[in-house]
């Protein structure tokens, strides 16, 4: 078993903050673990290698950005507390290269002494896609789709919104796919909520998320 991280540098800003490679963050560390091979990885990556990600937002030098467009929800789900209450491991989640599906990774959360978080599968589980309103709050430019402040859509889990503007959805999916699992942020005034999700689009439209309790 390899573990690929850069190595952790350390210094004093003189502000009693720590930084770590640069990264100051109250989010937490994750692990990534190669848990199967089904094809030839140009990364090299093979059974047992393990990734260590400082935070959500802040990945390896050269680690594979396939492997991030996939990766990203869950581990921004799970960075908010996200459970996944069918694993054996309700922290940790299993994720597939979109490449082809050439590997197969267990993403899974640290905690501040470096040991992954574990929390047994859940026997009462049951699928229990949430009610989700998708709230237009801002708008500050000309919007392809016409989009303006107030508008709203309701949607149940991941389900796709019919007609809504896919480079919206893939913005918003992220966010919909923490709370349907219940990630709750911690910043909001109402933590089953969002309101920062901007089109990549000139940022001409922002809008909120709503898990609805």
């Amino acid at each position: 078993m390899s573990e690929i991280n850069p190595v952790r540098n350390t210094e004093k800003t003189g502000r009693g903050n720590e930084i770590s490679n640069g990264v100051n963050t109250p989010f937490p560390r994750l692990k990534l673990t190669v848990t199967g091979v089904f094809g030839e990885c140009y990364h090299g990556y093979k059974i047992g290698d393990e990734i260590i990600l400082e935070d959500f937002t802040h990945a390896p030098k050269h680690f594979c950005l396939g492997l991030v467009h996939a990766l990203f929800p869950v581990i921004y789900a799970l960075s908010f507390g996200a459970k996944f209450g069918f694993r054996d491991n309700q922290r940790s989640l299993l994720i597939t290269c979109p490449d082809g599906g050439k590997l197969e990774f267990k993403a899974e959360i640290l905690d501040k002494n470096g040991i992954v978080e574990n929390l047994s599968r859940d026997p009462s589980h049951k699928f229990n896609p949430k009610k989700m309103v998708i709230e237009v709050v801002q708008s500050k430019g000309k919007c392809t789709f016409g989009y303006k402040v107030g508008d709203k859509w309701e949607t149940t889990g991941l389900k796709c919104i019919p007609g809504f503007c896919g480079a919206a959805f893939h913005t918003a999916f992220p966010a919909l796919f923490a709370l349907n699992f219940g990630a709750n942020f911690f910043f909001m005034d109402s933590p089953n909520s969002i309101d920062t999700v901007t089109c990549p689009d000139g940022g001409n439209i922002i809008f909120k998320i709503t898990r609805v309790e």
